[in-house]
């Protein structure tokens, strides 16, 4: 069972090898404890298709999700995107649909969010988030 869902942001830096502190942190992980959304994923194969280098690029994502397996969006999560959306928009301090969505992913399946982007995601109530960069 995952317990971390990782971003976007460090599914690239595990994908680039760098930085070294992020790779460490996910290489003390045992197997099966890490997942993407599928939102991720897509962000993902947005950036193979936008690479100069396509294939390669869609042949290295096949690669590392192999290691970060994709995590299927349900019912819960669409639950939570409505609850959450409404109460951001409410309060004026909105977030990316993207990250929305993967914030309410990692909501509704109690898993805590590995992020760069910590300053997009604290704005989300509940979200358990952390940051393997730097630390």
């Amino acid at each position: 069972m995952p317990r971390y869902l990782l971003d976007t942001n460090i599914c690239i830096y595990i994908k680039n090898h760098r930085p070294a502190e992020v790779l460490a942190r996910f290489a003390k992980l045992p197997p099966g404890r890490v997942a993407m959304s599928a939102i991720t994923y897509g962000e993902l194969c947005f950036g193979a298709e936008r690479s100069s280098k396509s294939k390669e690029s869609h042949s290295i994502l096949e690669q590392l999700i192999t290691l970060i397996p994709v995590l299927q969006l349900d019912e819960s999560a669409s639950v939570h995107y409505g609850k959450i959306r409404q109460l951001l928009q409410v309060s004026g301090k909105p977030i990316g649909n993207n990250d929305l969505w993967i914030a309410s992913h990692a909501l509704a399946n109690k898993l805590i969010l590995v992020t760069n982007n910590v300053a997009e995601f604290e704005r989300v109530p509940g979200l358990r988030v952390e940051n393997w960069v730097g630390g």
